[in-house]
């Protein structure tokens, strides 16, 4: 299958950022935190990174300027609009629905126009108890005065097409305004109930600034990935489906797309990268704590448990934080990490807070939340401090909690890509 134009545009300006560095997949990886083959296969095009920071990471590293990450930022959306649609499943046809229903093939006649006597009271006037509607407008001008447009009320024409439309201030200009007063009493009062609907989502109002201020933009930038694997490609995904409506496991690269589409949950471990870096290269931000709030725990998925192994590169697993939901009150614990990315495994040593991030140098914290116990929602508050200012943001998947659920008990099954199938464990041999 040709690769699309968008992804070879974006895997050429990786390659160029690699090659004009001079430094090898591994030694690049190493910096990036992602593994050499990983990183070949951005450059080569067979995948596309979820998210933007790793490759502009890749770019600050190679001394990329201002224009050429714009460039970059913009092929990748490109490349990951492409990739989104690949991986996307077709969508169903909808049968065209006719314009007539089934059950009444005959089309209804044409919708009477109002009677054209002037003093009959409107059948439809939305409030009986409303004035008499033959009761003189008093916002009309000029009552006593004549419509010289007006037919004669002794004669009137039923068949004139033109009739309802003579006298649009005479005959019911009451019941109209009956009317109009009453929706506009149902809008008021549906904007009470439901918090002014009429808001729309492309300027919504800032959560926590007074009227008539504007609330001052962040000192930094951050973003997350929420489907990562352990080694980029060990994980375990809790999907309410038999093996047989499965896909197979896709590269880590594709995981959000295959989660997406199976409704796939978090098994036992979820891994979350967040990427801060500062919007300025000299004034530093600090980044004093974070913190872990979990919103909901329930009775873990009674799902199968499907795992994603299948034997990829080693991964570098820097400022990494475990984080153990099933105690009551979990933290975010500082822990070694492992560069496993080279011929040998070296410890990374655990640093615990605070850290400092600008535009040159971000930080990258990896929080590996588990659980055995509990279906858990749970996100993350970063305390930071700048310039005078502090604060917290909130870190969440997209709006919503991250979700994390245990797999004890469950039916696990691997991939046999040599059958093309899913399989139990005890017929794979997998004992982790």
């Amino acid at each position: 299958m040709p690769k699309d134009a968008a992804v070879e545009e974006f895997a050429g300006l990786v390659r160029a950022l690699k090659a004009r560095d001079g430094r090898s997949y591994e030694a690049l990886g190493r910096r990036l935190s992602v593994s050499a083959s990983t990183l070949h296969r951005y450059c080569s095009g067979a995948t596309v990174p979820e998210e933007f920071a790793v490759v502009d990471r890749l770019a600050l590293l190679c001394g990329a300027d201002e224009e050429e990450r714009r460039a970059l930022e913009a092929a990748w959306t490109e490349a990951d609009r492409a990739r989104s649609r690949a991986a996307s499943p077709a969508p169903t046809p909808v049968p065209a629905v006719s314009a007539a229903p089934e059950s009444n093939p005959e089309p209804s006649p044409p919708e009477p126009g109002p009677a054209p006597d002037p003093t009959a009271p409107d059948p439809t006037a939305p409030d009986p108890s409303a004035p008499d509607p033959t009761a003189p407008d008093p916002t009309a001008p000029d009552p006593s005065a004549p419509d010289p447009t007006a037919p004669d009320p002794s004669a009137p024409d039923p068949t004139a097409p033109e009739a309802p439309r003579a006298r649009p201030r005479r005959g019911a200009p009451a019941p109209l305004l009956v009317a109009a007063a009453v929706a506009l009493v149902v809008l008021a009062l549906a904007a009470a109930l439901l918090g002014h609907p009429t808001r729309t989502a492309s300027a919504p109002a800032p959560a926590s600034t007074a009227p008539g201020r504007t609330a001052a933009p962040l000192p930094f930038t951050w973003s997350i990935g929420s489907q990562l694997w352990d080694g980029g490609c060990g994980h375990t995904y809790l999907v309410d489906r038999a093996p047989r409506a499965v896909a197979p496991p896709p590269v880590a690269a594709d995981s959000g797309a295959w989660a997406g589409t199976h409704g796939a949950v978090h098994g036992g471990e979820a891994l979350v990268r967040i990427t801060v870096q500062g919007r300025s290269p000299s004034d530093a931000v600090v980044l004093h704590a974070l913190h872990v709030r979990v919103v909901d725990r329930s009775a873990p998925l009674p799902w199968n448990a499907y795992r994603m192994d299948n034997g990829c590169g080693g991964a570098v697993t820097p400022r990494h934080f475990a984080v153990d939901l099933d105690r009551p009150r979990p933290l975010a614990r500082p822990v070694d990490g492992l560069d496993a990315s080279g011929a040998k495994v070296r410890k990374i040593p655990a640093v615990s807070f605070p850290y400092k991030v600008t535009s040159s140098d971000p930080e990258e914290l990896l929080v590996s939340a588990r659980t055995a116990g509990c279906d858990c929602r749970w996100y993350l508050e970063l305390e930071w401090s700048a310039g005078g200012r502090t604060g917290t943001v909130r870190i969440t998947d997209g709006g919503k909690p991250f979700r994390t659920s245990g797999t004890r008990g469950r039916p696990a099954y691997v991939h046999d890509s040599a059958e093309g199938r899913w399989i139990t464990d005890s017929d794979s041999g997998w004992t982790g």
